[in-house]
């Protein structure tokens, strides 16, 4: 058990029979009355928020979530197929709970947030290497503010790319922006 008082961005708990995570925490000191608490929780499962407010005595659940590393098998509908690297099992995470999941290609290791043995969230490295499949030529003298165009990257995704890239070089991405970071 947690007291209200210790929670913290970055904080998981379980509440009102689901799994959450602390967002946005304030201590509110009354003049005559107890202390306050006002936290804001996303679900960990839906990914709805709330904001509750609390007695400065009551307690929560913390729940241990585990970080571990995962390998991305498989697209299968609406469900990502991963595969755990220490024991061999694998299991489909909806593509909502997946951080970046236009960025991964197949074989690539990411890490995945795990409550008992069930995966909460999974999570790309922050930059990764994507080829260029197909992206217009870039206009010559068109390169006052730089100039960027779009490009379709080997995933599908398509990001905004500076006029000197061409189809076939592989590029840096930043799985949290989409955003083109160099070459590789």
């Amino acid at each position: 058990m947690i007291s209200v008082t210790d929670l913290r961005p970055g904080t998981k708990v379980k509440m009102d029979g689901g799994l959450w995570e602390c967002v946005e925490y304030q201590h509110q000191k009354l003049g005559r009355g107890g202390a306050k608490v006002v936290a804001k929780f996303k679900n960990l499962e839906t990914g709805a928020t709330v904001e509750r407010t609390f007695n400065s005595g009551e307690k929560l659940e913390d729940i241990y979530v585990e970080t571990r590393e995962l390998q991305y098998l498989y697209p299968e509908g609406e469900e990502m197929v991963f595969m755990d690297l220490e024991t061999y099992e694998q299991f489909a995470v909806p593509r909502s709970r997946v951080v970046g999941a236009e960025f991964l290609k197949e074989g690539m290791t990411v890490l995945g947030d795990m409550y008992e043995g069930r995966p909460l969230k999974v999570t790309p490295p922050t930059v990764v290497e994507l080829k260029v499949v197909d992206t217009p030529p870039g206009v010559r003298g068109d390169t006052v503010s730089g100039g960027s165009k779009p490009a379709t990257l080997e995933t599908g995704a398509v990001v905004q790319v500076p006029l000197f890239v061409e189809p076939g070089e592989v590029i840096k991405v930043d799985t949290r922006t989409g955003e083109y970071v160099g070459r590789a």
